[in-house]
């Protein structure tokens, strides 16, 4: 597998999570209609093959969009998403952490919390796993998608929690908590990578209306629509921009509405981001 940087002439590659629907489907779209090749990893390769022909009637391409098997709330399968991508022996110069949800309760398929296990753990392993390639492909950025829900987390992580079913009722407390984590985790990640060209951003992509809310009880519903929910093409923008426009000097940081936005006192814990990765690391290894 070469490690060496394609020539300038060669596409850009990004892999999304998620994107088949919401503002993953935006951000394929338009990073494909701007030259990118894109991958999209997700669970329905028939909701995706509906995307990938949209990229191919917009690009007038047969090549510019692809599908990768992925179900982030099974450890195996985000393994073997990367090794498929790896095979190809492409570049990869975005890796866009899209994919997560609300209000889903249970255990992932290695008994991880739903929310945790799907919106943490999974992508911290995709990163992982394509880390080698990123750094190869340099510049390349690493964007995930956080959410204002970790101002929930006023605690911190209940570490006993993470690894056991569900607790709350609605599971908003468990997003919280998971959207806490990934604000944490690309913060850490660009500690990792200072110094070898990839950038690692987060963001807050407003309330928008998407099937992440597919779990949410039925009358929690309006709740959310009085809170002003954005469309996908909104909710995008400040993923696009985080891939494309932020300074790499902003490496680390978080942001809402195409800003450099503060998070919460606890999700700028140092020992508590290193903390995390360290454990999410344990936790991967153990279910190699």
């Amino acid at each position: 597998m070469t490690t060496e940087n394609p020539p300038a002439s060669s596409p850009r590659v990004a892999l999304i999570t998620g994107a088949n629907i919401g503002i993953g489907r935006v951000t394929a779209v338009r990073l494909a209609e701007l030259g990118f090749t894109v991958f999209l990893a997700g669970r329905s390769a028939k909701r995706t093959q509906v995307v990938i022909d949209e990229i191919h009637a917009l690009t007038q391409t047969s090549d510019r969009a692809f599908y990768l098997p992925l179900e982030l709330d099974d450890l195996n399968s985000v393994r073997a998403c990367a090794g498929l991508f790896l095979a190809r022996e492409l570049p990869l110069h975005l890796l866009i952490n899209n994919a997560g949800l609300a209000g889903d309760k249970g255990q992932t398929k290695q008994g991880f919390e739903m929310a945790f296990g799907v919106n943490h753990l999974g992508h911290f392993l995709l990163t992982q796993l394509l880390l080698d390639k990123l750094k190869a492909s340099a510049p390349a950025r690493v964007v995930t998608v956080a959410s204002r829900a970790h101002l929930m987390a006023v605690q911190g992580l209940d570490w006993n929690a993470l690894d056991k079913p569900t607790r709350s009722l609605t599971g908003t407390r468990e997003y919280g908590a998971s959207k806490l984590a990934n604000i944490l985790f690309s913060a850490h990640l660009a500690k990792v990578l200072a110094g070898t060209g990839v950038s690692s951003y987060s963001l807050h992509p407003g309330v928008v209306d998407t099937e992440v809310w597919r779990e949410v009880p039925n009358w929690l519903r309006p709740l959310l629509r009085l809170r002003g929910l954005l469309t996908p093409e909104q909710g995008a923008q400040t993923s696009l921009y985080c891939a494309l426009q932020a300074p790499a000097q902003e490496s680390g940081l978080y942001y809402d509405k195409c800003r450099i936005k503060t998070p919460s006192r606890v999700a700028q814990d140092e020992q508590l981001a290193l903390q995390l990765w360290n454990q999410s690391l344990q936790w991967v290894e153990a279910y190699r």
